[in-house]
């Protein structure tokens, strides 16, 4: 184990600083401040490495944290790394953005705050990526098959790097105009820098990778002719469909869907030029939802130079404390405050939006809510309660319902189920024989962390699907799910 004594001669978490408030709003950089390699060292030492590591079970990729948290304890970082990537193609991407379901499970959390895995994991592939030492994989041979893989988010990525790195010949389908998924229009520059991005693209593509963008399968070429061409096609096209909110208002101007706007701000920040683009700047902001994406598009505002900024949600504030209902090692509910809450504006919870209110142009001018109220389990407007709320900009940032499956049900006539997510068998293939599923198009709408382990484990399906066996990892089946007890 790394150091036996570290867990007692450090009890607190330790994490990088944030920059200044004042500075991080003047630009579109990430957040934190360099880390200290000394504070990195102790955190890491403070692993227990454990008889049974319950901070691998809650991965889903099944990362070998003690093994690489003492290997950082030692200076070991060319040990470390190689490590990190025997389960895990992206470490750069989970680092900055996964929400870390293995400190969750981490069995010191029991008794004090758990292991800061995500900082250790992030320092160490940053490392690697500064001193050179992440460097093409290319297969030693080819085996004259051909995969296409539709959709270039993590699950794509991580499904087409596994099988080019098995020899076959991988092309990368992406509708957008440049690849990456989410990872590219979805996250904004100060949560993750698209450096991270193209030196990963760099690495996939020195090893054969080939992508192709700009190409919607559906509409510019059918599924059925794609299927043709190729000896086995991986659909990884994620869960994009919002989840609206259908109340009087919803279409009048200023009211948009999260996705909307990030992406046009995405576009900017690669030096685009977006007409008409959607800005908070001068504006009154209010933003529905309280997740991630929600979260997103506060950042995103205050950057943007908004008058105001405010956060509703629907359902109660979260505690702050471990719930006695999500027991350890299960990732619990608990009120969190990121980086773009610290940076100004107002949350609120237990609000319920009645309408969306237009002004005498007829563009949105404010929010009527009223308190949230719970009726035989369903959540409704308490009447008597309500208000307005100023808003020139509302962004809806509720979930997503599921992926865009018609094209695909209709071409190959793939069923889908209830939520439109295609259905696949156990080794992630579908009804029609070659074609299978990897990430949110199949299992909802995740985590990154899930998407890349289901991409890792179709491209093992698919390897095994074209050569009758396979060596690469397979860390999850379709139907597996996080701890439950």
């Amino acid at each position: 184990m790394a150091d036996p004594k570290g867990f007692l001669k450090t009890t607190e978490r330790e994490l990088p600083a944030r920059r200044p408030v004042s500075v991080r709003l003047m630009d579109w950089k990430e957040v934190y401040e360099q880390g200290d390699a000394a504070q990195l060292k102790r955190q890491a030492g403070r692993c227990m490495d454990c008889g049974v590591p319950f901070c691998q079970q809650g991965c889903p990729l099944g990362n070998i944290i003690p093994e690489w948290n003492d290997l950082t304890w030692r200076d070991e970082g060319r040990q470390a790394i190689e490590r990190l990537h025997t389960t895990n193609n992206f470490p750069e991407f989970t680092g900055r953005l996964c929400p870390a379901p293995c400190e969750s499970s981490c069995v010191l959390g029991i008794s004090q705050p758990p292991v800061t895995i995500k900082q250790v994991e992030v320092s160490i592939i940053d490392q690697a990526f500064a001193n050179g030492w992440v460097q093409p994989q290319p297969p030693g041979r080819l085996t004259g098959k051909t995969v296409a893989v539709v959709g270039s988010g993590p699950a794509g990525l991580a499904a087409a790097q596994q099988l080019t790195r098995a020899g076959h010949t991988v092309a990368v389908f992406e509708r957008d105009d440049r690849i990456g998924g989410l990872l590219r229009y979805g996250i904004p520059d100060f949560k993750m820098e698209k450096k991270h991005l193209e030196a990963r693209l760099a690495q996939m593509t020195a090893e054969g990778t080939r992508f192709r963008a700009g190409v919607n399968i559906g509409v510019d070429l059918t599924w059925a002719d794609l299927r043709a061409r190729y000896d086995a096609v991986v659909i990884a096209t994620g869960a994009m469909v919002p989840r609206d909110l259908p109340v009087a208002g919803r279409d009048l101007p200023g009211v948009h869907f999260a996705m909307e706007y990030l992406v046009q701000q995405n576009k900017v920040g690669a030096g685009d030029t977006v007409d008409q683009q959607i800005t908070a700047e001068g504006k009154h902001v209010v933003v529905l939802g309280g997740g991630d994406t929600g979260a997103d598009c506060i950042g995103t505002a205050h950057r943007q130079l908004a008058a105001s900024v405010t956060n509703l949600a629907i359902g109660r504030q979260p505690g702050t404390d471990r719930p006695e209902h999500q027991p350890w090692p299960l990732s619990p509910t608990l009120f969190e405050v990121s980086s773009a809450h610290e940076e100004g504006g107002s949350r609120e919870f237990l609000v319920s939006t009645v309408e969306f209110l237009a002004n005498e142009a007829g563009e949105v001018r404010a929010i009527r809510v009223a308190e949230t109220e719970f009726l035989d389990g369903r959540r409704v407007p308490k009447a008597g309660t309500e208000r307005e709320i100023p808003a020139d900009l509302v962004l809806l940032a509720l979930g997503f319902t599921g992926p865009e499956s018609r094209d695909l049900a209709d071409q190959l006539h793939i069923p889908v189920d209830g939520r439109s997510n295609v259905e696949r068998d156990d080794n992630y293939q579908t009804s029609h024989e070659g074609v299978f599923v990897a990430g949110d198009v199949g299992r909802g709408q995740s985590l990154i962390v899930w998407a890349i382990a289901e991409g890792r484990a179709a491209a093992a399906a698919v390897d095994k699907f074209l050569e009758g066996e396979t060596q690469l990892p397979a860390p999850v089946k379709p139907t597996d799910h996080a701890f439950a007890i």
